[in-house]
């Protein structure tokens, strides 16, 4: 018993202190796009933003700009597929799905642009697709149709 109460007071205690660091703030400069490189699992030290673009008027611009340095290094033979990038103080995450944003490095994400068939970038409400063919499903057996 006093074993379990020790142990559950040390994971009360290291759920106390993961809430008390400090959170890593994005920059908030105007139109700038930056790449967020974190230190390799295991490793100390402090995220970096490399700043990859100027006067980029939207989030989408440097979206674009993230996703074309994250091809460029898959052309070369790199293998990281996700890229972190930073614009105004929101967190951009771009992979081969799309982007995501988050106000937080380890926030909850939220969907921002999707993939279209050709692989291009896209607000999700642009993206048109065939209406779906009605589905006609036959009467259980023993039941009339309607």
């Amino acid at each position: 018993m006093r074993n379990v109460l020790l142990t559950a007071a040390l994971a009360a205690f290291a759920a106390v202190l993961a809430a008390c660091t400090a959170e890593v703030k994005a920059p908030t400069d105007n139109g700038v796009c930056y790449v967020v490189v974190k230190p390799k699992e295991g490793e100390k030290g402090d995220v970096r933003f490399n700043r990859l673009a100027d006067n980029q008027p939207q989030m989408e611009a440097c979206a674009a700009r993230l996703e074309e340095m994250r091809v460029r290094f898959l052309r070369m033979g790199g293998s990281q597929t996700e890229v972190i990038g930073s614009y105004q103080g929101l967190y951009l995450f771009i992979d081969r799905a799309g982007v995501w944003q988050a106000q937080k490095l380890e926030g909850t994400r939220f969907f921002a642009l999707a993939r279209t068939g050709d692989g291009r970038l896209a607000v999700p409400g642009a993206i048109e697709r065939a209406p779906a063919e009605d589905v006609v499903v036959p009467p259980m057996p023993g039941q009339t149709a309607n």
